[in-house]
């Protein structure tokens, strides 16, 4: 066992605080090796040790840990119990799906070795020229065809292309067809979304009885009631209990969710406006008292799929090519390691078994984003930015599928779903031989084979989540946006990607809801907020892309840390999650450092 006073500092050294009763009992290597793959953990207790040996995915330590300060500071353990046995749940159901399901995921964040930083910095690849297609591969690859959009794409597609190592399947992707909007278009796009969401409610056990809103107002003061509804309107009361004006195809009714009840209240305060629920309750006069929150949710029972062959899948996204901030040496780091050129044997090996690479929108950085982006642009012209990044991204080996979404920088419309990107702007993207260009968002399968159904990859860039950041308590409070899992786990469990319409432009151009999750991903993808992180929900490995950009003038102001150079990298046949770091921090800073002054310089020249 180790000295009790070096496991004390080599733990604090980490940022975990360990309890009096860990100390008395045995702290092998191998829980301190486990301990270092858990990033996020804060303290070490008998609970959190019992959930790291038992791990079968990864642990939002974050939510754990909040539940457990408030029962030591309420001297009510009920709420950590029950996140405790939830997370023990979980655990027993994949262990019990299948024995080749136990797994060890870790969000591991690895620096390339061998790669000293003298020799990354000193190189840049000129994007005037590409790598010969024959020094990338030790064999000749044969590219599938383009596929022509204007003619194939529609609302939804099931697109099969095929080469001899991979197989991509566009599962959804849209196409919006002008007309001329009324109010139908808008009404049948939320009568769609309630229809769909009510449907999964209904199979709930918890939703037992369900009465429709209009039937709601016969029943006696203080029988049961279970309702489904949208919520229209959300409040506080003089007394500070949340009232909820809840409404279906019959009606409308108010839902009080009282302040004494204050797991129930914490959950209330996340809700937002145009979401669909279920509510277990009692009825009162013209009034439903809410005794339960249900959302439409994943199956808990959802299985993690692993794949038949070791092949990687990696995920990008908010490059900014042609911002005076884009990372070119880090970026140029990460090519030379997917091209094998860096990075130890296993690290090589690595990049030769990627065969998806998927870039999940802001490829460029536009024009006229946000104040004052001019006096931040190294390319001043759309066309010659996407020409500029197509360049760059021909350097990945052809025996990688390249599949890239928009994103709110790209040159398309910014109401979603955001369509393919414009050809008249971005031709240099179509011809780009094994790039797959979808929309935003859309649906991919990767990996299919006769025998294995593939992964369902669910790309969206992630617009919406500025608002959730700021509207939703928990996730801002929990770490706003460096939390892009909180984000896209509130996304999941209401299964739609903007819950509430103001969170971002739509165009009400199809017959449902195109920002539905009807299909249950395998993985969640998004980008937007700059800041890379891995976790799992209920199955779904969620990640979001890191950035290749410093931080904005914008971003400074808007209080944001982008965190870039990251890259999520994922074995399909283990879904063990490791993160790249393709980036030097003090260089970053400079970087920063650089632009403000080149920023001052020019405010100066423009004075005089």
């Amino acid at each position: 066992m180790e000295d009790k006073q070096h496991l004390i500092e080599k733990l604090f050294e980490k940022g975990i605080l360990i309890n009096k009763e860990m100390l008395e009992q045995n702290v092998d290597s191998s829980l301190i090796q486990k301990i270092e793959n858990e990033p996020d953990i804060m303290v070490l207790n008998s609970d959190y040790v019992t959930i790291i040996h038992q791990q079968t995915s990864l642990v939002d330590w974050y939510e754990i840990d909040k539940h457990r300060v408030d029962a030591e500071k309420e001297r009510n353990d009920d709420l950590y119990q029950k996140e405790l046995q939830e997370q023990k749940k979980l655990t027993s159901i994949f262990i019990s799906t299948s024995s080749d399901h136990s797994q060890e995921i870790s969000n591991l964040e690895t620096e390339l070795q061998n790669f000293p930083l003298s020799e990354l910095t000193s190189e840049i690849i000129p994007l005037s020229e590409s790598s010969p297609s024959s020094s990338l591969s030790p064999f000749e690859i044969t590219a599938p065809p383009f596929p022509n959009y204007d003619t194939l794409l529609s609302p939804q597609v099931n697109l099969e292309i095929n080469s001899e190592l991979n197989s991509t399947i566009i599962v959804t992707s849209y196409e919006t067809i002008a007309h001329k909007y009324d109010i139908t278009d808008f009404t049948n796009f939320f009568v769609s979304r309630f229809k769909f969401l009510e449907s999964i409610l209904r199979n709930r056990q918890e939703m037992e009885n369900i009465l429709t809103i209009n039937r709601a107002f016969s029943k006696k003061e203080k029988e049961k009631v279970s309702l489904i509804g949208i919520i229209a309107e959300i409040s506080t009361t003089k007394n500070g209990n949340l009232m909820i004006i809840l409404e279906d195809l019959t009606g409308r009714i108010n839902v009080l969710i009282s302040k004494s009840k204050k797991e129930l209240f914490n959950l209330g305060k996340d809700l937002v406006v145009d979401e669909v629920i279920g509510i277990n309750g009692t009825s009162g006069d013209k009034i439903i008292f809410a005794e339960n929150v249900i959302w439409p949710d994943i199956p808990i029972s959802h299985e993690m799929k692993k794949g038949e062959v070791e092949e990687y899948a990696i995920f990008l996204s908010d490059i900014h090519f042609g911002s005076t901030l884009f990372l070119h040496k880090e970026f140029n780091r990460f090519l030379r390691w997917i091209r094998g050129e860096s990075g130890n044997e296993t690290q090589r090996k690595m990049a030769s078994l990627v065969k998806y690479v998927f870039v999940v929108g802001d490829l460029i950085d536009g024009v006229g984003i946000y104040p004052s982006q001019e006096d931040e642009l190294e390319v001043k012209d759309i066309t010659a930015q996407y020409d500029g990044f197509a360049k760059l991204i021909s350097q990945i080996p052809l025996d990688k599928q390249l599949i890239m979404c928009p994103g709110n920088h790209d040159v398309v419309h910014l109401a979603e779903p955001q369509p393919v990107f414009y050809k008249e702007f971005a031709s240099a993207l179509y011809n780009l031989p094994n790039a797959i260009l979808v929309t935003n968002p859309a649906m991919i399968n990767i990996g299919k084979t006769k025998t294995f159904s593939g992964f369902d990859v669910l790309l969206y860039h992630g617009y919406s989540f500025d608002y959730f950041v700021a509207n939703v308590e928990s996730i801002r409070n929990g770490g706003g946006y460096h939390r892009a899992d909180l984000i896209m786990k509130y996304l999941l469990k209401r299964r739609h990607l903007a819950p509430s319409f103001a969170s971002t432009p739509y165009l009400p151009s199809f017959a449902e809801d195109p920002l539905l999750i009807k299909k249950i991903p395998d993985f969640f993808v998004t980008g937007h907020i700059h800041y890379s992180k891995v976790a799992n929900y209920r199955g779904i490995t969620m990640m979001s892309g890191s950035c290749w950009q410093g931080k904005t003038s914008f971003q400074e102001k808007l209080g944001h840390e982008p965190e870039a150079a990251r890259v999520p990298l994922v074995n399909l046949k283990t879904r063990d999650v490791k993160v790249l770091k393709f980036i030097d921090p003090d260089q970053s800073e400079e970087k920063n450092n650089e632009n403000k002054e080149t920023k001052e310089i020019k405010n100066r020249e423009s004075e005089e």
